[in-house]
């Protein structure tokens, strides 16, 4: 269970059995307000106990509508890493505008600066590059934060594809070529090395990041800790968090900032789907109305299996899995409606025969996975919706042929 302080009080969520999964039009990625809300009550927590300032990431969560309900709970900014991403940031989330990317174009830089609070560069060469820039918006009048990306060459991100700090990472500046002669003009400092981590691993972290780092973190005035700060997760050590947060602010006199997006869309919705055929070949598999590759690129990038409601493993996967939860005699291969062979999620069991029209939910499918969709292959977009507090389903966006012929020419 997760470690929750005696005096944090979270909201109840909808039970998945009461939502009427037919009432909803396939496919859909549908983000529940409740579980949003509760994971909201907690970010705040943290933020208020803490002291750190918690923004939210879009690589992550990007889900606009749901905006004015991360104000409510005290989000007053985001990060973006394009200028697109940056431009979305000031006109429908507000409050500050943190940007990072690897690397900033001729083209798009004088843009981002204009809409830039926080600008953190990924090496000393695009700092130089930029720096006349920045030292022309300061000289009429703008407030613009600087940092530098430093990469502690410590993680513990088991999967290569997410690691920031892998040998020979383009992220970050390592301490061999940290250029002390280059900070005049550069106030903050920005790590990210983390990905779905509790927070024992920010702890280790962070005593890497002081032992090669500290005469840097004695001359900035803030730090960006990234994103990876999987805190709405079920086990996750809060007390520890804010502790560690708490101890880092007091023990080097910086602004802490905590830029998260799995955190806000863990566990909030899922991606509603419905069966197009039955096809047999030695096995039976189901043809949905989604795509794994279009609509779930993790499933087949990462590679990670998805929890499907009311399914459970095959036999020889039992033991990788808690729970085998409404495992039953009727095996599916689960597959998608592009052309790509390998576009299949991957074998399931239900508790019952599935025919053309059923629906087969998805579950945690609103965190990385709606910012990485593709129009591939020309099938059909999910609905983006949102369950709300009442009950009622609100449908938000839909996706139609000009949304395909937009990303062509």
């Amino acid at each position: 269970m997760t470690v929750f302080p005696s005096d944090l009080k979270l909201s109840a969520v909808t039970p998945v059995n009461a939502v009427d999964w037919a009432a909803i039009p396939s496919p859909a990625f549908v983000l529940d307000e409740s579980r949003l809300r509760r994971n909201l009550e907690l970010i705040s927590y943290v933020q208020r106990e803490s002291g750190a300032q918690i923004i939210v990431a879009f690589k992550g969560f990007s889900m606009w509508s749901a905006f004015p309900t991360l104000r409510e709970y005290g989000i007053t900014g985001a990060t973006a890493s394009s200028l697109n991403e940056a431009i979305l940031a000031r006109e429908e989330m507000g409050g500050e505008v943190h940007v990072y990317a690897p690397a900033y174009s001729d083209e798009d830089f004088p843009r981002i600066l204009e809409l830039a609070d926080h600008l953190v560069f990924n090496s000393f060469s695009q700092w130089a590059r930029f720096r006349p820039q920045v030292e022309a918006a300061r000289a009429a009048g703008r407030t613009v934060h600087v940092g530098i990306r430093v990469n502690p060459e410590y993680a513990e991100v088991e999967t290569d594809l997410y690691n920031p700090a892998g040998p020979f990472s383009r992220l970050g500046v390592t301490r061999r070529e940290f250029r002390m002669d280059l900070m005049d003009g550069v106030d903050g400092l920005h790590f990210h090395t983390l990905c779905e981590k509790d927070s024992d691993t920010l702890e280790r972290t962070l005593e890497v990041l002081e032992r090669n780092f500290g005469d840097v973190l004695s001359q900035v005035k803030w730090v960006n800790f990234g994103g990876g700060h999987l805190m709405t997760r079920e086990g996750y050590d809060i007390p520890r968090l804010i502790r560690v947060v708490r101890a880092f602010r007091e023990r080097w006199g910086v602004h802490v900032i905590l830029e998260p997006g799995s955190a806000f869309g863990w566990q909030t919705g899922w991606l509603v789907s419905s069966v197009l055929d039955v096809v047999h070949n030695v096995k039976d598999a189901l043809l949905l109305d989604i795509s794994v590759s279009a609509h779930m690129p993790d499933v087949l990038e990462m590679p990670y299996r998805p929890r499907i409601l009311g399914a459970g493993d095959p036999p020889e996967l039992d033991h990788h899995r808690e729970t085998t939860e409404g495992a039953g005699g009727h095996p599916y291969i689960i597959g998608g409606t592009t052309c790509l062979a390998g576009d299949v999620v991957g074998e399931y069991v239900f508790d019952r025969a599935l025919e053309i029209g059923d629906r087969v939910v998805f579950d945690d499918m609103i965190h990385y996975t709606m910012v990485k969709t593709t129009f591939f292959n020309g099938v059909k977009h999910p609905d983006i919706g949102i369950l709300h507090l009442d009950g009622s389903y609100e449908r938000v966006k839909t996706f139609g042929y000009e949304e395909f012929r937009a990303k062509l020419s």
